[in-house]
């Protein structure tokens, strides 16, 4: 357990493995938002991935993957850190109190860090879906956004403070889902490795092993919500001052009906290498980090 070490390590090294892992996986959040958003376009036609990448590059330049970098790691420093820091806080709590801990208590910590890191967040999230995809809307229709201080400045003063949480409702429920298939079953996966295949916890091979398989069961298990989240926090009022989008099953819903069940996991690819990949990167530096502050720590 990590419960040798400091909850401001916890947390500190939480929110700087999330920062680091997301600069590295940012172009292919900045593809996946937009290849989802794209599919809801009249006379979208189906591209694979890297078709759709070159196609966006040669367009837009290859700098626009990563617009919204700034709402991205902004988004880190409270959604990772408060994620991945009360996941150990709770888990080690649990464990404190019962003696042991197994999946279910795994199930309960994720749950709950899940859900509270996502009502924290959810402010940076809409913010960086907005600017993620500025540029790919009409000249007329874009918002223009200067970098994450005036978007959220401008939200607030146009939109009003409750726009922030448009959508928090599919993001705190996928958020759930997260806490579970990454967080829990990462640290469920440590264990099992360990035991199983005779990966050491705390090593590099078991840390990266559990991080593979977590990321790919959160990229399944989540993208559906990720679209309607998406489409929530991107979507206009129309002329009537009606939103089209308005909870989470209903816009899952709405997509699956409109353009098909399998629309709900457009992006897959650059999805799972934007989750598997942060997965990987960040708690590899949340290791890497708390090696450094206590070596020998396990986590």
């Amino acid at each position: 357990m990590s419960n040798d070490l400091p909850a401001s390590v916890k947390f500190a090294t939480a929110g700087l493995g999330g920062i680091g892992g997301w600069i590295i996986v940012h172009p292919f959040n900045t593809f996946a938002v937009r290849m989802s958003l794209a599919s809801s376009q009249p006379g979208y036609q189906p591209m694979s991935f890297a078709r759709f990448s070159m196609k966006t590059v040669k367009e837009k330049g290859f700098m626009s993957a990563y617009e919204g970098l700034a709402a991205g790691c902004t988004r880190q420093i409270f959604y990772a850190t408060s994620r991945f820091g009360l996941f150990e806080v709770f888990r080690d709590k649990i464990h404190e109190v019962r003696g042991s801990i197994g999946p279910a208590e795994r199930v309960a910590a994720g749950l709950g860090s899940g859900a509270c890191a996502a009502v924290i967040s959810c402010p940076a999230e809409v913010s960086l879906v907005r600017m993620s995809n500025d540029a790919t809307l009409p000249v007329d229709q874009r918002r223009n956004y200067k970098g994450v201080v005036d978007a959220f400045a401008r939200i607030a003063r146009e939109e009003g403070i409750a726009t922030f949480w448009r959508g928090c409702g599919p993001f705190v429920q996928r958020a759930m889902l997260v806490g579970i298939v990454q967080v829990g079953t990462l640290d469920q996966n440590k264990h099992l490795l360990e035991e199983y295949a005779g990966m050491k916890r705390g090593t590099y091979p078991n840390i990266c092993a559990a991080s593979f398989a977590s990321g790919l069961m959160y990229s399944i298990v989540t993208l559906p919500f990720e679209t309607a989240k998406n489409r929530m926090a991107f979507q206009k009022p129309d002329a009537n001052g009606v939103l089209k989008y308005r909870s989470a099953f209903q816009t899952i819903a709405t997509v699956a009906k409109e353009n098909g069940t399998m629309a709900l996991w457009n992006g897959f690819t650059p999805y799972y290498c934007r989750c598997g990949g942060h997965t990987v990167a960040m708690f590899v530096l949340v290791e890497m980090l708390r090696g450094f502050y206590a070596p020998g720590a396990i986590s």
